[in-house]
């Protein structure tokens, strides 16, 4: 860090001390269930033997990273600036992230998650319509096509040895050989995650062509590529991790991904939505029983039914009132990350829209950020997703977005449109 003038420096020492005081703090592990009483429920769930499971949780103690972050979070302040604005929210949100894991299998957890990841009553940015009424507006127009998601388990056949060797491939080509592993673990809940190098898929998982192509495009070309390009920072190392912070970007970006490649369907929209529509319902008393009973009867099989919520669950007590929200974002985030798009094309600032794949960030950061890329404190993206490489083909896509978005559908009849052609 010596190149960097006095002021960067102590910003870079910032930032290291706060990558150290997050090393001990991990959301997702702390409220995961174990695989082996997932999958005895499972086999309970489908028989029809149904009650409430019993889950068990290790609270950490993590007292002494909340002071370390308290501390961060004040000099960070006092630095000033918006890099120390950036680090500062990044320190309050790990924690908060902490707090909560502290009182982990409690109905306390349900606030702070809230915090960290938005409530499904939240309105979407230059809209008067909330998430839950996107999420109701995506299951209602899924059922009405016909998209069931038991369409979808019928076209899984690709076992997770076979996608693991398949990705493999295709991530060797993409960012060089042997940078990014990917691998087969038996313990995960969802059917993948990714990390900066290591990419991991559920054993025993059977995958449809949708879900190669949507892994690829959200764990891969996103959530993998942006914490590559956050190692290449010379400054600002905690761009390559996650925050809790981040989440609703990034989620957004990924999903976002997914559409501009392709890689989307609605049931795949279906399914994020009724992750919201649990949520509020958990929130409203559900119990953890009456949300599996809700996915399974909108379409979902019973394994499929159970690890939805599950999500819902995790952290928190089963018996309803309470809910870990963290699936909120999946939408929301979509949502936003496509307006942002949208108004960034509409202000001719699309240099904006790779500094989004920098690292993990949020998009408030790269608006607020732009004279420290300007300056070369934060370095451009070294590698870019295939659909952001081609500017012209995305400009044409939020072109013609931005302009049908001023047609109102509801003044639109079949007449009108027949005289059109």
């Amino acid at each position: 860090m010596s190149g960097f003038a006095p002021d960067l420096q102590r910003i870079a020492a910032l930032d290291q001390r706060l990558l150290a005081a997050v090393k001990g703090i991990h959301i997702l592990p702390t409220v995961a269930w174990p695989a082996s009483l997932e999958n005895r429920l499972i086999d309970d769930f489908a028989a029809g033997r149904f009650a409430l499971p019993e889950v068990r949780y290790q609270r950490p103690d993590l007292a002494v990273a909340r002071a370390e972050l308290e501390d961060i979070e004040y000099e960070a302040l006092e630095q000033g600036g918006a890099l120390g604005e950036y680090l500062a929210r990044t320190a309050e949100s790990w924690r908060i992230a902490a707090e909560m894991l502290e009182v982990v299998g409690t109905a306390q957890v349900t606030e702070p998650s809230i915090l960290l990841y938005g409530r499904p009553g939240d309105t979407i940015p230059g809209s008067q319509r909330s998430n839950l009424d996107a999420a109701r507006y995506f299951v209602e127009l899924s059922d009405e096509l016909g998209a069931g998601l038991d369409a979808d388990d019928a076209r899984e056949g690709i076992n997770a040895e076979t996608l693991r060797d398949e990705m493999a491939r295709t991530l060797d080509d993409f960012f060089g050989a042997g940078r990014v592993k990917v691998e087969i673990d038996p313990e995960l809940t969802a059917k993948a995650a990714a990390g900066a190098t290591r990419i991991r898929l559920r054993g025993g998982a059977s995958f449809s062509d949708y879900d190669r192509h949507q892994l690829l495009a959200h764990e891969a070309l996103v959530h993998t590529l942006t914490a590559l390009n956050g190692r290449e920072q010379p400054l600002l190392a905690s761009l390559a991790r996650t925050s809790p912070r981040v989440t609703a970007t990034q989620e957004g970006l990924a999903v976002f991904a997914e559409l501009m490649s392709g890689a989307i369907d609605i049931a795949r929209l279906k399914r994020i939505s009724l992750r919201i529509l649990a949520i509020e319902m958990a929130l409203d008393g559900a119990d953890f029983v009456e949300v599996y009973k809700f996915f399974h009867a909108r379409g979902q099989g019973v394994a499929d039914s159970f690890h939805s919520a599950q999500r819902v669950f995790r952290g928190v007590p089963l018996a309803g009132g309470a809910a870990f929200a963290k699936d909120n974002v999946y939408l929301s985030g979509l949502l936003t990350v496509h307006t942002f798009f949208r108004w960034a094309f509409r202000e001719r600032r699309l240099e904006l829209l790779r500094c989004l794949f920098a690292g993990k960030l949020t998009l408030s950061d790269v608006v607020a950020l732009q004279p420290h890329f300007e300056s070369g404190a934060i370095a451009p993206p070294r590698w870019l997703p295939p659909w952001m490489q081609h500017v012209h083909g995305l400009a044409g896509k939020l072109a013609f977005s931005v302009f049908v978005n001023g047609i109102r559908m509801g003044k639109v009849g079949a007449d009108d449109l027949a005289r059109g052609v």
